[in-house]
This record gives structure tokens, C-alpha cells and sequence, in this order.
């Protein structure tokens, strides 16, 4: 080797290193905690979409992101516990779905910025208004109460005999509260009866089927929290005669006989994008809390012919979905 060989090829080893230092830097690894009533098998078509919605950003688990996942198994009174284990986690972002998650992340912690991917955040204590949110939280509203009018008129649609429905709701949970408080005002204007079943455990579902059919129910609505006994609710609803509705299509996909609401993957994927805000900097507090903008229909053919119910053909035609 010659001298200006030598030369070159020091000088270039020393202009080198610096640019590969930087180039074997590992990029900074983001913690993202995941509370959500249901287990990640439950949960997996939300999940999945939430994974894509932080991939479009450039977020990858394994590479740059660690996601914490906790469920309270359709058990509300876990929520404190996973949610301070969360923060223990020094995640960088809670991702909650429904009222009961999101207010135990901020009774955990008023610093780590929480992101709804649905929930009811106005009259639950959440928040005061959606366009500045404040405090450490934002995301998604799911609309339950703001729907609860629609799914009666559709259930109505769909057996036009009901007089008689029976309101299947969590009211140890303050969401449940407010969609009870909108469908009696709802109910009252199409002439329907409404009778309130208070089913805070699993072990109640039976029980309360039972009361409803003594009172002379003819059909049956449910609230978004019982997500975890959709299939159990589902076999109760066709063994005692009674149509049901349900305010997301995992209830529909596990039997139940028809669904209207906000689509949930596509509430997980827009909470996603928040996620991605928040952590290039912005404050939560800051980002309005949005309405959804994707609404479906699902009916359940199956379960309606089980039920020796002829679902009119217009409201077919209308569903987004109709499983055969």
C-alpha cells in the first residue's frame, strides 16, 4: 500500500465512523398501555386495526414500540389495579375503550396522556366539553346515548309487533346511566315501554332474562359493557323468543340478532393517529374529542330465522352487513 493509499483510507475510516455511530442508534422505543374491558382474543379485530393505524405512522412493535396490554376481563372493579400498573409501566400513552377505563387512567394519573378510542366522555365525569377536553385526556366519542333513539327505531323496524323492550344495562357504570336517560326520552316518542334489567355481574344474566320475559318483555336492547357474555346474552335472547339489539357488531358476530353503532375498528384506528400526536408533542388536553364518522348496520339472518322472524327487506337493504 502505498502512502496516499494509506492516507485515503485512514481519512476515510475516520470520516466514516461518525455516520455509522448514528446509523447504529436505535431509535427511541415507545411504551403505549392498552385498557380495554375485553381480552386481546375478544378484542382482536380493534386490536389489529389499532396496530395498523400506529404502523401508517412509522410505528412498529418490536422496532420502536412496545404495546401493554391489560383487560379487565368485563370485570369494571379491575380497572384502578391495571391502570396504576400501567402507569408503574411509565408508559408513554394509555389507550382506553369505555367510561370505566378512561376514569380510572385519570384517577391513576394526571400526567400521562390517556386516548379514548370510545366512551361516553360528556355527563360521566370524563370531561366537560368536547372541543377542549383539558386535563390529560382526548380521543373518541362512541355516541351510544346520542344512538340509543336509532337502534330502537330499527329494532322496531325489524319486528314491528314489539310494544314491550327490556333495557339490558350496567348501571354501575356511569355510561350506562346517560343511554338509560336517552332512551326513556326516545321511547316515550315511538310509543314503546321500556323496563330496566341491572345486570352488573354475569351470574345476574339468566335471572334478569327471567324477569324480563315475566314482565312481558317482547324484545331485548343491550348495553356496550356486557361486550364479555355476547355469546351467553345471544343464546338467551333466541331460547326465550325475544329479537335483540346491540350497539356494535361483535354481539351480531356472536349471535346476537341485529346491531347499530359506531364501527370499532375504525375508532381504534382513528385513536391511532391521536396516539401519533401526542407523542411528536401535542397536549391532549389540547385535541378536540372527535364523533364517529363511520356508523354501520349488522343483521344477523341466521339468528332472526331462529327466532321465526321475517326481517323486512328494506331494512336489508339498508344494513352495511347481513350474515347469512
Amino acid at each position: 500500500m502505498d502512502r496516499r493509499t494509506f492516507i485515503d483510507t485512514i481519512a476515510g475510516g475516520l470520516l466514516a465512523a461518525p455516520f455509522c455511530a448514528n446509523a447504529q442508534q436505535p431509535s427511541k422505543i415507545y411504551r403505549v398501555g392498552v385498557l380495554v374491558p375485553t381480552s386481546a382474543v375478544v378484542n382482536a379485530a380493534n386490536l389489529n386495526a389499532f396496530r395498523e393505524g400506529l404502523q401508517d405512522h412509522g410505528y412498529v412493535e418490536g422496532r420502536n414500540l412496545i404495546i401493554d396490554y391489560r383487560s379487565a376481563d368485563g370485570q369494571d372493579e379491575r380497572f384502578p389495579d391495571l391502570a396504576t400498573e400501567l402507569v408503574r409501566l411509565k408508559v408513554d400513552v394509555i389507550m382506553t375503550q369505555g367510561t370505566p377505563a378512561v376514569s380510572a387512567a385519570m384517577k391513576a394519573t394526571p400526567l400521562i396522556p390517556i386516548v379514548m378510542a370510545s366512551g361516553e366522555p360528556l355527563n360521566t365525569g370524563v370531561v366537560s366539553e368536547l372541543a377542549r377536553p383539558g386535563a390529560n385526556v382526548t380521543g373518541l366519542s362512541s355516541q351510544i346515548a346520542e344512538t340509543s333513539g336509532k337502534r330502537l327505531q330499527l329494532l322496531k323496524e325489524a319486528a314491528p309487533g314489539i310494544h314491550r323492550i327490556a333495557a339490558m344495562l350496567d348501571m354501575g357504570n356511569p355510561a350506562s346511566v346517560v343511554q338509560w336517560q336517552a332512551m326513556e326520552r326516545d321511547s316515550r316518542s315511538m310509543g314503546l315501554e321500556l323496563q330496566l334489567q341491572d345486570v352488573r355481574k354475569s351470574e345476574n344474566l339468566a335471572p334478569e332474562f327471567e324477569a324480563a320475559v315475566k314482565q312481558r318483555a317482547d324484545a331485548i336492547v343491550v348495553g356496550r359493557s356486557m361486550q364479555n357474555d355476547a355469546r351467553r346474552i345471544a343464546e338467551l335472547s333466541v331460547q326465550r323468543r325475544l329479537p335483540s339489539m346491540f350497539p356494535t357488531r361483535d354481539f351480531v358476530d356472536a349471535g346476537g340478532l341485529m346491531a347499530y353503532g359506531a364501527n370499532n375498528p375504525a375508532q381504534y384506528r382513528r385513536a391511532a393517529a391521536y396516539v401519533d400526536k401526542i407523542l411528536k408533542g401535542a397536549k391532549p388536553g389540547d385535541l378536540p374529542i372527535e364523533q364517529p364518522t363511520k356508523f354501520e348496520l349488522v343483521i344477523n339472518l341466521k339468528t332472526a330465522r331462529a327466532l321465526g322472524l321475517t326481517i323486512p327487506q328494506a331494512l336489508l337493504l339498508r344494513a352495511d352487513e347481513v350474515i347469512q
